[in-house]
């Protein structure tokens, strides 16, 4: 039996017996009933949504399986392994590039005055300038607060 069964049950036999709803206890006894009867449909509407999003979330499941079998179908020749993360270690494996992600950024300032490449990272261009270490110019860089990027 259902819980607003049960209420309605519980209702009829206070019908039943005829209770004179006119004195203090017998009020008390409907009003608890009432309350009842009404705990009783709001517990069931709760139940049938739970069913509802339990078999939603089966739902949802269900499909996200799906999609992860398509992107880990290992029958899949048309990609190399090679371009894949290897989880084992944590390293990115993208074949011959051996980029560590790692580092700080390194740029390269060529000399206007004679020439030479100079590398220099992100610390050093904050700085504002650095001498050429062939010809001794002074290699000066702009930096723009605004945007945060390097002009280069």
């Amino acid at each position: 039996m259902t819980l607003a069964e049960k209420a309605a049950y519980l209702k009829g036999l206070m019908d039943g017996i005829k209770l004179d709803t006119e004195k203090d206890e017998n009020r008390l006894l409907k009003a608890v009933v009432d309350l009842l009867q009404d705990m009783a449909v709001s517990i069931d509407d709760l139940e049938d949504n739970a069913i509802a999003v339990s078999d939603e979330l089966d739902e949802i499941e269900e499909n996200l399986d799906a999609i992860d079998e398509f992107l880990m179908d290992e029958d899949d020749d048309d990609y190399d392994d090679d371009d894949y993360m290897d989880y084992d270690d944590g390293e990115y494996d993208l074949g011959d590039d051996d980029f560590d992600y790692d580092e700080d950024p390194v740029y390269e300032v060529t000399c206007p005055k004679c020439g030479e490449v100079h590398q220099f990272s992100e610390k050093d261009l904050l700085e504002g300038s650095k001498p050429c270490s062939k010809c001794g110019e002074l290699l000066e860089f702009e930096f723009d607060e605004d945007d945060g990027e390097m002009p280069f």
